[in-house]
């Protein structure tokens, strides 16, 4: 038949096309990706160099004239981009990153608005948190501007931890994408979204929970995976339910979570370790790491929550806040949450 060799034409024409699209787009993405890593150390580098000549200067007011000069002149050769504003940030991001090959690095997956956004937090740790976490599960400007704005990092319980903990973990993310749990862990959640009224009742909140999964999800934070409801487990002539089960991609292991309406008991505890421990043995796959669990409550005692060593157990205890405080409260919280971590860390006894 004249045409019986046209479809199988067509198909290897399909096929050829389908290959220069990936090409094409293969080799505009790393074009761009190569522009934007030569652009981001441009401007690191003419902040070091406009911070070497401010830091030459005799006058106090010398540092406004250069970066007034300096505007003036790139802006007349090159044309936009060299506002005071502008040169200003290149002069801050040199001081927050003292490294180039560390920014080169970022700019792999961070563009210069994503530094812009880095600038004004104040601690190179949580600065560095931030950067490593954004590269790594590769934030939009707005979503690390979100991240930032909900106090992400203070709400870790990597921040509760001494200095040298924290700079060993981001260097292992940073080097070896080794992701830590305490990096994921939080406390308080935030769960505002749920919109649940004054009072409410442990059906109630799992409800909205279920019903906010994709909101709840984003609290969580990356790489968590819904898997189940009620998890039946059954012992012996006994069968327990476990509220909400997870599965952390990167961690690669099954999280429970289990909601607490009222304050957090010593008796929560074994309960917990009992789901964990038949996750253990009956959900646990071959190369994943054990089960962990976060239980949410209204509220906690941080020195019961410590003398338990909940952590020995892979059991994170959480607070849980429905109705978002104003910032400077939340902070206030948080800083007495630091200043109890630090008496701890002083004292020899970690916080959990």
């Amino acid at each position: 038949m004249p045409g019986s060799d046209t479809a199988p034409a067509e198909l290897a024409r399909g096929e050829l096309i389908a290959d220069l699209r990936r090409l094409i787009e293969s080799s505009r993405q790393r074009a761009a990706s190569a522009v934007n890593v030569e652009l981001v150390a441009l401007y690191w580098s003419i902040g070091r160099r406009v911070h070497a000549e401010i830091l030459g200067g005799e006058r106090a007011d010398y540092g406004a004239e250069i970066v007034a000069t300096v505007s003036r002149e790139l802006t007349l050769a090159y044309g936009r981009g060299f506002t005071a504003k502008a040169v200003w940030r290149m002069v801050q991001c040199a001081q927050a990153f003292p490294e180039v090959e560390g920014v080169r690095v970022l700019a792999t997956r961070l563009t210069w608005s994503h530094l812009v956004e880095l600038l004004p937090l104040e601690r190179p740790l949580q600065r560095e948190f931030y950067a490593e976490m954004c590269r790594l599960e590769g934030w939009s400007v707005r979503v690390l501007r979100e991240r930032i704005a909900g106090m992400l990092y203070e709400r870790t319980a990597l921040s509760r931890e001494p200095e040298e903990t924290v700079r060993a973990e981001l260097g292992r993310l940073r080097g070896e994408g080794d992701l830590a749990p305490a990096m994921v862990l939080k406390d308080p959640y935030l769960l505002d979204f749920l919109g649940l009224p004054a009072s409410f009742s442990e059906a109630d909140l799992e409800a909205a929970v279920l019903r906010e999964l994709e909101a709840f999800l984003v609290e969580l934070g990356g790489g968590f995976c819904f898997v189940e409801r009620q998890k039946r487990m059954s012992i012996g002539d006994d069968d327990y339910y476990l509220d909400l089960l997870f599965y952390h991609r990167r961690l690669r292991r099954l999280v429970a979570v289990e909601l607490k309406l009222g304050r957090f008991t010593a008796q929560d505890k074994g309960q917990v370790e009992l789901y964990l421990r038949w996750l253990d043995r009956h959900e646990r796959l071959p190369g994943e790491g054990p089960p962990m669990a976060i239980l949410l409550c209204a509220s906690r005692n941080a020195e019961q929550v410590e003398l338990l060593e909940l952590d020995a157990s892979g059991i994170h205890v959480a607070e849980y806040l429905t109705v978002l405080p104003p910032r400077d409260v939340l902070e206030e919280r948080l800083r007495a949450s630091y200043r109890a971590a630090e008496r701890a860390i002083e004292d020899g006894t970690p916080d959990k």
